[in-house]
């Protein structure tokens, strides 16, 4: 097998890892899971629909995503964001979409989310609801075949359109946060006819968990760790995702940070401006210090938000 089929194989197996594949152990079960983001802290959106309205101002997100670059097939991800509190400051919408196109794949993933704020101590804790679709469509014709006439590949695949509804809890205050989420909780298989089927399974939740805080070092310097558990109920290794970061503040302008990703053993280096208080630009680089460091150049992404509002000022700036 020459590198170039390696590199292909070897990408498919990963990206079907984390987005849609289905398991012949499972009964055709149809996994859905959710790209990994690296500067997820900066819109917590994509992981928990608690996270509607908490930025107090409405905040616009795009981030773009290159997968394993270098590596044939991989993922292109592109999300956008948007979400704001109400008029009544209790209540808040928002509104996330993501596209995606790994190997001869195109995904489309659209959620509209709702939040209820209460005050609790210091802070406010929000209840979040999530509902939308994800729609997946594969097109074969672009595949290079060993057997041209192999019937399996020779149409594009049905496309699928899969409504599914998440929730989740998020606690924040001005040092400190905590969210627990579910992201779906439906799960599919695909029937005899290739439909995907919807069913209802407790064991099938994957289980999000992320807190941090903030201290203060000096006027100038703040420190910012944080962590992300991915737990997973249907795998026989629950923990699916443990993500340990580390960010300094430097005089609430440059956030420079680290993360260390177990699953894929990446390191990710974080680089993020605070341009004004309204506006910041991020970027990161996943190095893979495992397995993959012999096939990809690692991973790469680029973040932008906006947030509109008179409740964004430098006199108190919003952490997480």
């Amino acid at each position: 097998m020459n590198r170039k089929r390696y590199l292909t194989i070897l990408s498919f197996l990963f990206v079907f890892r984390i987005i849609y594949s289905q398991t012949g152990t499972d009964s055709g079960r149809i996994s859905l899971g959710y790209p990994i983001y690296s500067q997820y802290l900066q819109n917590g959106l994509m992981i928990n629909p608690a996270y509607t309205g908490s930025r107090e101002a409405l905040s616009a997100f795009l981030s773009y995503r290159m997968q394993w670059m270098g590596t044939n097939g991989a993922p292109v991800i592109q999300s956008a964001s948007i979400h704001s509190p109400m008029k009544n400051d209790r209540v808040a919408l928002g509104l996330k979409a993501q596209f995606m196109k790994y190997g001869v794949t195109k995904s489309t993933s659209i959620y509209a989310s709702y939040a209820y704020h209460l005050r609790v101590g210091k802070g406010k804790l929000s209840l979040g609801l999530n509902a939308g679709v994800d729609i997946s469509n594969t097109d074969y014709s672009g595949l290079l075949l060993i057997n041209s006439g192999d019937p399996v590949f020779t149409v594009a695949d049905k496309p699928y359109t899969l409504p599914n509804a998440g929730a989740g809890l998020y606690y924040f205050s001005e040092k400190l946060f905590a969210g627990f989420s579910i992201p779906t909780f439906l799960s599919y298989r695909e029937t005899d006819t290739g439909t995907p089927q919807a069913y209802h399974s407790f064991n099938e939740y994957d289980l999000l968990f992320t807190a941090g805080g903030v201290l203060k070092i000096s006027d100038l310097i703040k420190v910012k760790p944080s962590v992300l558990v991915d737990y997973a109920l249907h795998k026989t290794e629950k923990m699916n995702q443990l993500d340990l970061n580390m960010n300094l503040i430097f005089a609430d302008l440059l956030w420079v940070g680290g993360s260390w990703r177990t699953s894929e053993e990446v390191f990710v280096g974080i680089l993020q401006v605070q341009i004004n208080p309204q506006f910041m630009f991020g970027f990161s680089y996943d190095y893979p210090a495992g397995r993959l460091n012999s096939f990809s150049k690692g991973s790469s992404e680029f973040i932008l938000r906006y947030e509109f509002g008179s409740k964004v000022s430098t006199a108190n700036p919003r952490y997480f």
